[in-house]
């Protein structure tokens, strides 16, 4: 008689510890599913950090693409201006403007040219409308050598960077606010960061 009594208890028990699981489960999908509707960006956050990767990737090849093809009549680069201007905010084009005099000079002078590689770029931090992004990549510089033997390019070691760029969302568009180099890594003086 106690055996049964015994087997019906555990039967008892066994039901309810699995209901008490099924319940669990249930409420644990059902705070995964509001969380994930409540959370900066739900669903979209994934596509929000694949833009500004996109974006960033875009301004440092930009920010670091120019040569003695784009320097006009008066020793300015205004397509390098412009196409740098299309992915930054007005108060950064502020300070882009600044700092552009010195690679157009490098550039009539010298005949620089440069070029950018993008290696890597991550999202260390995101929310509904500012962003963190981390790049690396290299800058390739060629200059030309006077002197006797003429006006000879010269290819230089690539120049690696690792950039903070901060970016924030403007009518629905992300745009680069600033940027700065890593533990004293960055672009040549004439291009290292806006606001230090």
């Amino acid at each position: 008689m106690n055996v049964i009594r015994t087997n019906r208890h555990r039967g008892a028990v066994a039901i309810g510890l699995a209901l008490a699981c099924a319940a669990a489960l249930v409420l644990l999908v059902v705070q995964v599913v509001e969380r994930a509707d409540a959370s900066d960006g739900g669903l979209d956050e994934p596509r929000a950090r694949e833009r500004v990767m996109s974006v960033t990737d875009q301004f440092v090849k930009r920010l670091g693409t120019y040569g003695p093809d784009m320097v006009d009549d008066s020793g300015q680069m205004p397509a390098y201006r412009e196409q740098v201007r299309e992915v930054i905010t007005p108060k950064f084009a502020a300070d882009f403007d600044e700092q552009v005099a010195t690679a157009e000079q490098l550039v009539a002078q010298a005949g620089v040219t440069r070029s950018t590689d993008v290696f890597a770029t991550g999202v260390s931090a995101i929310d509904d409308d500012s962003a963190r992004v981390l790049v690396a990549g290299a800058f390739n510089d060629t200059y030309t050598r006077t002197g006797r033997k003429g006006g000879q390019p010269v290819t230089q070691e690539p120049y690696p960077f690792r950039f903070v760029v901060d970016l924030v969302l403007v009518d629905g568009e992300w745009l680069v606010d600033d940027f700065s180099g890593v533990n004293g890594s960055g672009g040549a003086p004439e291009q290292q960061g806006g606001q230090q």
